[in-house]
């Protein structure tokens, strides 16, 4: 597999707040690594010479390649909750909230999808308390879902039999944009979000 190619924005999206500039700069490379080689395959060595740093200088700023993946992690996925908190907060009704925050959940899946397939497909990589903070994020992502479902369900707004199972298909169906998305392809990012939150309305059966 060839280098991974970066959408517009990966580099100042999710990472801007980190610092200094040396930490940041390792992120994105641990980003690179991780979404080409997997975190498994991939050295600190790797990471270090990809940051166009020595991997003893890797060291002063994270103490394990664990702690680099619980990093992108964690901002990934508080990241992803501000996007569908902001979303479900706005006024409307619950399929214009559900819509929008699919729309935005999914075009940040498509225009940072290197970030996104680290942060959504080497959770497994994490163990004891990192995982289980990131497990926490996934909840409550999860959660802000299931309500704007069953605000609609409840209200009358949607069809929905089954909410934890539509919830589930909703977020999968979200997250895999990050595995298949190419920048070079024919839709953009927000081509695939608006196709998202129209498939998504079907599924819940959405009335009028």
């Amino acid at each position: 597999m060839g280098a991974v190619e970066r959408t517009a924005g990966d580099e100042g999206g999710p990472w801007a707040e980190v610092g200094p500039d040396a930490a940041r700069r390792l992120l994105i490379a641990a980003v690179d690594a991780f979404a080409e080689r997997g975190y498994h395959a991939t050295t600190t060595r790797d990471i270090a010479g990809r940051a166009g740093m020595s991997p003893a200088a890797l060291y002063i700023h994270y103490r394990t390649k664990e702690e680099l993946l619980h990093r992108i992690s964690r901002i990934g996925h508080e990241k992803a909750l501000e996007i569908l908190r902001a979303a479900a907060d706005r006024p409307g009704s619950a399929a214009e909230r559900l819509a929008d925050a699919v729309r935005s959940f999914v075009r940040w899946h498509a225009a940072q999808t290197t970030t996104a397939r680290v942060v959504q497909y080497e959770l497994d990589a994490l163990g004891g308390e990192a995982r289980a903070e990131i497990m926490a994020l996934r909840r409550r992502t999860d959660a802000v879902i299931r309500d704007l479902i069953e605000d609609g369900a409840r209200g009358g707004e949607f069809d929905v039999h089954d909410v934890e199972g539509t919830t589930l298909a909703v977020l999968s169906l979200c997250v895999d944009v990050a595995r298949w998305f190419n920048a070079a392809g024919r839709r953009t990012p927000d081509e695939v979000g608006a196709l998202y939150a129209d498939l998504v309305l079907r599924m819940v059966g959405a009335k009028g």
